[in-house]
């Protein structure tokens, strides 16, 4: 098992949630677009599934095997089941509660990532 650094999944996470704010905004920036499609982006999961961990070259004599980044797929919303007479399935309520969601999550991500910096802040002190 390869040890897990916390500050770059954190990372990873805080540009998850960046992209998956920008589409809720674009969701609810064309809530009265004719046949507009409501998007959402993968689960924060797969996204780590994809993302490969591998070694890094530390001397010019080390095989650089670089860890392939993972990008942020968009997808039909599946949870916007309504279809609106205008063939739009945007649904106003849904999307607040994405960016709810989106917003608690950021801030529980900048809650264990300043607390995980103050143990090691304590940790080097003594």
């Amino acid at each position: 098992m390869q040890p897990v650094n916390l500050f770059s999944l954190a990372t990873r996470q805080a540009e998850w949630l960046s992209a998956r704010q920008a589409a809720v905004a674009g969701n609810i920036a064309n809530v009265n677009t004719p046949g507009y499609r409501a998007v959402d982006v993968e689960t924060f999961d797969k996204v780590l599934d994809r993302t490969g961990v591998s070694l890094t070259a530390t001397q010019q004599g080390h095989f650089g095997l670089g860890a392939e980044q993972a990008s942020f797929k968009l997808r039909d919303d599946d949870r916007s089941t309504a279809v609106l007479p205008s063939n739009n399935t945007v649904v106003l309520e849904q999307e607040l509660m994405k960016g709810g969601e989106v917003a608690r999550s950021f801030e529980l991500n900048t809650a264990i990532v300043k607390a995980f910096h103050r143990m090691m802040l304590m940790s080097a002190r003594g």
